[in-house]
């Protein structure tokens, strides 16, 4: 069995190894939502990940319309936030596209938590980065959102190893980024190579993986034309002789690696919810792993 528990944030609360993704979000009606994230909180998903910039795909209604979604939740059962680990995103702007300057941070984060309906969350993310802004600025951005008491933690999303670096570096010592969330998934291997997660291992840093079934490529009948044969085969052999389905391989491999990363899902099905969550028990040996990251890279390891 998986050791399901993950670490968050500087208190160390105990998360679960498989968090809720909004960027799916988009249903126009309370109840429809209400049901979905609740049924990803029972089944464990501890941390509810969302952004500013959620709403404008998926049918969504605009920028910062998820955001409102998941704030209507909340608002229809109180007693939810309490139970969940908030985490939300910034510094995209449709059109620009990104603006870390510490005015434009901490506007997001205020906007984001009037649509939220919340007076803090438990995680402000920089949601990618913004290649003209000095990290002595973002920063100070984020440590002031800490000090006001607006979020609990920070972190970077979609950020390379080493501008992560050089943002943590100019952080206070008493705000360390405690979350870094990039694409991770049998179809995407990189941060098991680029130093990624051997960053979350050196500083003890949150590894929140996103669209861990690329974006659902892995799980389409066939698989996506994208997607190697040789991978989806594998995956397809690991899962028969474990008796699961081939998303649960997918996530069980995000969820193997030393780092311990939480693997993010968006499912908007409460049975796939359970399925998804099941992963947690599911562990590979290291020829399965390895076997899948041979296939996703198309070669043999020396």
């Amino acid at each position: 069995m998986h050791d399901s528990d993950r670490h968050f944030g500087p208190d160390r609360r105990r998360v679960g190894a498989v968090a809720f993704g909004c960027w799916r979000l988009t249903a126009h009606d309370v109840a429809t939502n209400q049901a979905v994230v609740e049924a990803a909180v029972d089944h464990g998903m501890t941390i509810v990940d969302t952004a500013d910039v959620y709403g404008l795909d998926w049918g969504g209604r605009g920028f910062g319309a998820n955001e409102e979604a998941l704030g209507a939740v909340l608002a229809a059962e109180p007693g939810l936030r309490d139970r969940i680990v908030l985490v939300t995103k910034g510094g995209i702007v449709p059109g620009t596209p990104y603006d870390s300057r510490p005015a434009h941070l901490r506007a997001a984060c205020e906007a984001s938590l009037r649509r939220l309906g919340v007076d803090h969350v438990d995680a402000y993310l920089v949601h990618r980065p913004d290649l003209f802004a000095h990290p002595t600025e973002v920063a100070a951005a984020l440590a002031d959102l800490v000090e006001r008491g607006l979020t609990s933690s920070v972190g970077v999303s979609n950020h390379a190893p080493s501008r992560t670096r050089a943002l943590a570096a100019h952080l206070p010592a008493t705000v360390p980024l405690a979350v870094d969330q990039f694409e991770f998934s049998p179809a995407m291997v990189d941060p098991l190579f680029d130093g990624t997660l051997d960053a979350c291992l050196e500083k003890g840093t949150l590894p929140m993986a996103w669209s861990p079934l690329a974006g659902g490529r892995l799980v389409g009948g066939k698989g996506d034309s994208t997607i190697p044969h040789e991978l989806l085969t594998a995956l397809d052999t690991i899962a028969e002789s474990h008796g699961v389905s081939r998303a649960m391989i997918a996530v069980a491999f995000v969820l193997a690696h030393p780092a311990r990363p939480v693997a993010v899902v968006g499912s908007q099905r409460p049975d796939r919810l359970a399925e998804l969550a099941a992963a947690r028990g599911v562990v590979l040996d290291r020829a399965e792993l390895y076997r899948i990251v041979e296939a996703a890279l198309g070669t043999r390891l020396p």
